[in-house]
């Protein structure tokens, strides 16, 4: 089972991504993930990477298709894996589809977890973090005890600038402008699979589950 995650903030791929994972037993791969766990371990391609990242650089594609390549290999993978993050550019897809091809791995399909806009502003925008605990909540789905009031330490909390709607909509606007191109790649292979990530995430799972089981 190899599935490529997409989805906007606020969607709750990254939920759905842990759930598959718990439930299949594989793993779900990002490419920042790798890119920490290379640097930290003093890799080839982790000095290249912490090279680029210290220049404030992106790191190249073949460089990140090398380590996804190398990330696979591992015994977790045997039976599977999501990719989370990537690709992000129709280059990264076909980087991705030459790699794939080229270790044998079939890809099952890109599920792309697809929600109303005002839905995402109103997730996003009604999250609230303490600014000296750190902890967060959400007026909505998970609220503290005491409006406005942390449940730790008593603080006032505070709503993050990029959690106000006008933010959100412009974040949402440029996931949509640069994932456009690569879900279009993906839709021309017949491989897109669009779930409706509106209601709860059981039932965000069930739909989820539906799709990987008709796969």
């Amino acid at each position: 089972m190899v599935y490529v995650l997409f989805g906007p903030p606020g969607a709750g791929k990254g939920t759905q991504g842990a759930r598959i994972s718990a439930e299949y037993g594989i793993p779900t791969i990002s490419t920042g993930a790798i890119f920490r766990e290379n640097v930290a371990a003093g890799t080839p391609l982790g000095m290249v990477v912490r090279d680029y990242m210290e220049k404030g650089k992106l790191v190249p594609d073949e460089v990140v298709i090398k380590l996804v390549q190398d990330r696979v290999k591992q015994p977790d993978c045997a039976s599977g894996f999501l990719l989370d993050g990537f690709p992000r550019t129709v280059t990264q897809a076909e980087n991705l589809e030459v790699m794939l091809g080229e270790s044998g791995i079939t890809l099952d399909g890109v599920l792309d977890f697809e929600v109303d806009e005002e839905e995402l502003i109103r997730r996003l925008s009604g999250r609230r973090v303490c600014p000296q605990c750190g902890a967060t909540y959400h007026v909505i789905n998970m609220p503290p005890k005491k409006p406005d009031e942390c449940d730790q330490c008593g603080a006032k909390l505070e709503q993050r600038a990029d959690d106000m709607p006008e933010s959100v909509r412009m974040r949402l606007r440029e996931y949509q402008a640069k994932t456009a191109p690569v879900l279009d790649f993906y839709r021309e292979r017949n491989l897109l699979r669009v779930i409706d990530a509106s209601g709860t995430p059981d039932e965000v799972y069930a739909r989820t589950i539906a799709v990987i089981g008709g796969r």
